[in-house]
């Protein structure tokens, strides 16, 4: 898979203006660089009210009826123009006064545009997408509301499509050959650079190019500005550590495999570790593909897709659905007994279920333990776990059922287990709190925080439901991010400051502005802190180093460590919406979009 580009962190998008040249589009209808040529008008349509015959004109208006006549309640704006050679059909159409579509521009879906918008020759516009006033579409583009599912249980050309949307701000500049996916926003006066990807949401201001897009600069601050910059500098910092770890992961993954020779089919027989010193995990084989997957794309180097899916696939119990841990020779546990009996087990419903869905696969039986509960049952299960006394167990239960129905979803009776699990966990989440655990008089918030973590990621989160009482929520986990008990040399751990990143980050979707520069103050704190923990050819340990004295095996680097501080980097640059700097987004266990969305 070829290496996506990601401009330099204070290259200008291809998309920006020249200082000095007057592009033609600005120029007036009588200019002498605009050739007399009649087909002019179909590439340039701000032209065309001001130079075409009384013929075209009423051709132009009786074209825009024909349009309208099947979008009901749509309407055209005056001096909007839609080319003779542009094939639109949409089922909804608003085009805003003095706005164009050009020659052989694409339109279908749901197009709402406001005033002065321009879709260039060539441009696609499908799905459901809106732009405000004065959005600039350069050619070639391609601005897709709309996805496919690509689950491997059958073709594409028969999977179902999905529909966000994507909505642009006032005064946007979207450079030649961009592609906006579904499901982005892009804020006003935003600039994207020419050729670039665009998979995330977009800030106000902010200048982005490259593939996948990322922060350039803030479009207000001018061109050449001094490196100081804070925000600009913290871009950099950013984009050189993944840098850093793209160059370094194939290294390093390499570094925790244990070859153990080849089989008779040629196929290696190695196993991989969490680091050198430690025994084979499925974890660890797991944590390798998704560093290997967020890095490059692709499954690590040691075993063909084919082997990893297999390995990873065939300890799974047909009756329970689990897999047990390894022993402590590599080889594979005795079946456990059920949900909640063994945490490496649980924890396997995440790791191993979400590294086959990267290499394109599933788990070869259903979740059988979840399955046999009935809605009672379930309810019981869940009333029973530790909230009291141990949120965090309490909340990786939660996460563990959360994703044995995600693995079930299309089982007999799954719908009405989701409905008991979402009913139980928004009527017992804590009012005074947004969490379900109190905290405790040695740890304060540390156990209810982790917890609320892990159960929102296996259920709100990965669903794609918003969590109750987000206000709550933020101010208690900011709290808790300010007790020094929990964090600094010696203290921070991953686990720690993921279960800080993401609620504050999906809490913050639902109200973006509530403490928000206190959030930011914290995110970007931790970034440094990170930054500076990275050892070459290592990756990150699992908890920050003491600053002297001797180091236990979780403060030195591994496999478990380096993959949990890249999801929590990116969770961070987010928050500061720097996310595009680092080049990656998280796609396996702590990827931000949700696996599937309920109706």
């Amino acid at each position: 898979m070829t290496e996506p580009h990601r401009p330099e962190p204070f290259e200008e998008p291809t998309a920006e203006p020249s200082d000095h040249a007057e592009p033609l589009d600005h120029a007036a209808p009588d200019d002498p660089r605009l050739p007399d040529d009649p087909r002019l008008l179909d590439y340039n349509g701000w032209l065309f009210w001001q130079r075409a015959d009384e013929e075209r004109k009423a051709a132009q208006l009786a074209r825009q009826q024909a349009i309208l006549a099947g979008c009901p309640g749509g309407r055209i704006g005056p001096r909007a123009f839609v080319s003779e050679l542009a094939m639109v059909s949409p089922t909804s159409l608003r085009l805003g006064a003095d706005s164009y579509i050009a020659a052989h521009a694409y339109v279908t879906g749901t197009i709402h545009a406001g005033d002065d918008c321009t879709v260039n020759p060539f441009t696609v516009l499908r799905g459901t997408v809106t732009l405000g006033n004065g959005v600039r579409i350069g050619a070639h583009s391609s601005i897709l509301g709309f996805n496919h599912s690509m689950a491997p249980d059958r073709p594409v050309h028969r999977q179902p499509t999905s529909e966000r949307g994507i909505t642009i701000g006032d005064d946007v500049w979207i450079g030649s050959n961009a592609v906006l996916v579904d499901g982005i926003t892009v804020g006003s006066h935003a600039v994207i650079g020419a050729g670039a990807v665009v998979t995330r949401d977009v800030p106000d201001w902010a200048v982005v190019g490259g593939n996948p897009a990322r922060f350039i600069r803030d479009r207000r601050t001018p061109r050449g500005a001094p490196a100081r910059d804070r925000r600009a500098k913290l871009a950099g910092r950013l984009a050189e550590l993944a840098d850093r770890a793209r160059e370094q992961s194939d290294a390093l993954i390499a570094r925790n495999w244990e070859p153990a020779g080849i089989a008779p089919d040629g196929t290696p027989t190695g196993r991989y570790l969490d680091a050198p010193d430690a025994p084979p995990t499925l974890r660890a084989h797991a944590d390798a593909v998704e560093i290997s997957f967020l890095l490059h794309g692709r499954p690590p180097a040691q075993l063909p897709a084919g082997e990893h899916t297999r390995r990873l696939r065939q300890g799974q119990d047909p009756t329970s659905g689990l897999t047990p841990p390894l022993d402590h020779e590599g080889r594979l546990g005795r079946p456990v007994a059920g949900l909640g009996s063994d945490g490496d087990a649980d924890y396997h419903l995440l790791s191993l279920g979400y590294a086959l869905d990267l290499l394109g696969s599933r788990f070869a039986h259903p979740i059988g333990a979840l399955a046999a509960l009935g809605p009672d049952e379930l309810a019981d299960v869940l009333a029973a776990l530790p909230w009291r006394d141990a949120g965090w167990a309490a909340g990786a239960g939660v996460d563990t059922l959360g994703t044995a129905l995600l693995w079930n979803r299309d089982r007999p009776g799954a719908r009405r287990q989701l409905d008991v699990y979402f009913g139980w966990l928004v009527t017992r989440c804590r009012v005074d709190s947004g969490l379900w655990s109190p905290p405790g008089a040695a740890e304060g918030l540390l156990q209810p925080v982790n917890g609320y973590y892990r159960a929102t990621r296996g259920s709100f989160a990965q669903f794609g439901l918003p969590v109750p009482h987000p206000e709550r929520v933020i101010d208690t986990v900011l709290r808790h991010a300010a007790d020094q008990r929990h964090f600094g040399p010696g203290r921070t751990t991953a686990c720690n400051d993921l279960d800080v990143a993401h609620p504050l980050w999906l809490a913050g979707r639902q109200l973006p502005d509530h403490r928000r520069e206190e959030i930011t103050g914290w995110a970007e704190e931790q970034i440094h802190q990170l930054c500076a923990h990275w050892v070459d050819g290592e990756g990150f340990p699992f908890r920050f180093p003491p600053l002297a004295g001797p180091r236990d095996r979780s403060q030195r680097p591994g496999a478990q460590g380096t993959e949990m501080w890249l999801a929590t980097l990116w969770y961070l640059a987010d928050l500061l919406n720097l996310a595009e700097s680092l080049g990656y987004r998280p796609r396996g266990v702590h990827r931000p979009e949700p696996a599937v969305t309920l109706d």
